[in-house]
């Protein structure tokens, strides 16, 4: 990885463990984000969302790919801070047992842009360590 934040990966049969709580909310690097990810969240009940990074290249995009892909309110400034401060207060998105992000092309993104890479997941990981510390997990998935 570019990105000089290291995260952990997760393997893919222990993904069914991020909903039963025996895998630990985080944010972790999946070699393959795909539908099973989202079936599984959503059989839990968990709220999901993905962010396509699809040809992704700069803040601007990332930013604009989650405005669309986690269907942000309106007012979202498109800066870390309004970025770090809705992920941290998920009214927007409704009561749930758990939230769910997929990131999808994060590899393309992190070779094209390694220091806002590297700001995206350090906040992501702080909305995970708020969140951490609540009743209700989110986990972000960058495939």
């Amino acid at each position: 990885m570019t990105s000089p934040v290291e995260l952990p990966e997760l393997a893919q049969d222990d993904l069914p463990r991020l909903f039963d709580s025996s895998v630990p909310p985080g944010v972790y690097r999946l070699p393959s984000v795909g539908p099973d990810a989202l079936m599984q969240a959503e059989a839990a009940g968990w709220v999901d969302a993905v962010v396509d990074l699809e040809g992704v290249t700069n803040k601007a995009e990332f930013m604009e790919r989650c405005a669309t892909g986690l269907e942000l309110p309106d007012y979202f400034g498109r800066n870390w801070d309004a970025l770090a401060d809705l992920l941290t207060n998920l009214s927007w998105w409704g009561e749930a047992p758990g939230y769910l992000v997929l990131a999808t092309s994060w590899t393309a993104f992190a070779e094209a842009d390694p220091q806002d890479a590297a700001a995206a997941a350090e906040v992501f990981t702080a909305a995970v360590g708020f969140w951490a510390v609540r009743d209700t997990p989110l986990t972000i998935l960058l495939g």
